[in-house]
């Protein structure tokens, strides 16, 4: 039987390619995307991509929305989407926004509230057996489009991984750091070009094998 996969994330997770110039929403196709890379290279698997542009780990968004924060879209899509033998969680580039007044510490405790949202009582059970790997975005930089909107970023985006990986531990979850082999693009600062989708996708499907 094919195990279902969710990937839960953000643009990157979307497939929202480097962006030079404000517009209509473009996205990568599913030979880029790497969700669908790594599933692809997994085989037999059922792939739930649920990826928001702009979504953070546990900010309402006070220009793109309330929508925007993970908590309750994450219970929705756990519901949606039960039962799940694998969730991939690759979100916090967002929340380094300025208007955030983001820390590395900060992001790893709203990553840590999702963790604990897939461990409640209440989801936990409709996937018994979901097995959780956490993945730490490539550090954002200040770039482009969004150098503005990511005033500050450069200072804390390094200290996430680290954060993550000790939350993962402590957790006794799986952990990737997507910064090992791919970077953001220097055309906008946050999202990854095509060729690091293909790579991040490949590099997850061979980590979730040898796991």
């Amino acid at each position: 039987m094919a195990q279902r996969i969710l990937c839960f994330g953000d643009s990157n997770t979307y497939g929202t390619p480097p962006m030079e110039a404000r517009g209509p929403g473009q996205r990568f196709g599913r030979d880029v995307r790497w969700p669908c890379v790594m599933a692809e290279a997994l085989g037999d698997v059922e792939l739930v991509e649920e990826g928001l542009p702009g979504r953070t780990t546990q900010h309402d968004d006070p220009l793109m929305g309330a929508f925007m924060n993970a908590q309750p879209a994450l219970r929705m899509a756990l519901r949606s989407h039960a039962p799940l033998d694998r969730m991939v969680l690759m979100l916090g580039t967002n929340d380094f926004k300025a208007r955030f007044a983001p820390t590395a510490e900060k992001i790893a405790a709203g990553i840590a509230g999702l963790l604990d949202i897939a461990a409640s009582a209440e989801e936990a059970p409709r996937s018994p057996d979901m097995q959780i790997t956490l993945v730490a975005p490539p550090p954002p930089i200040e770039a482009g489009l969004f150098r503005a909107e990511f005033a500050g970023a450069e200072a804390h985006g390094p200290g996430l991984a680290p954060a993550l990986r000790a939350l993962a531990e402590a957790r006794g979850i799986g952990f990737f750091d997507a910064g090992s082999v791919i970077s953001v693009s220097p055309v906008d600062g946050i999202h990854i070009a095509a060729e690091d989708h293909v790579a991040l996708g490949r590099a997850l499907a061979a980590h979730l094998s040898a796991g």
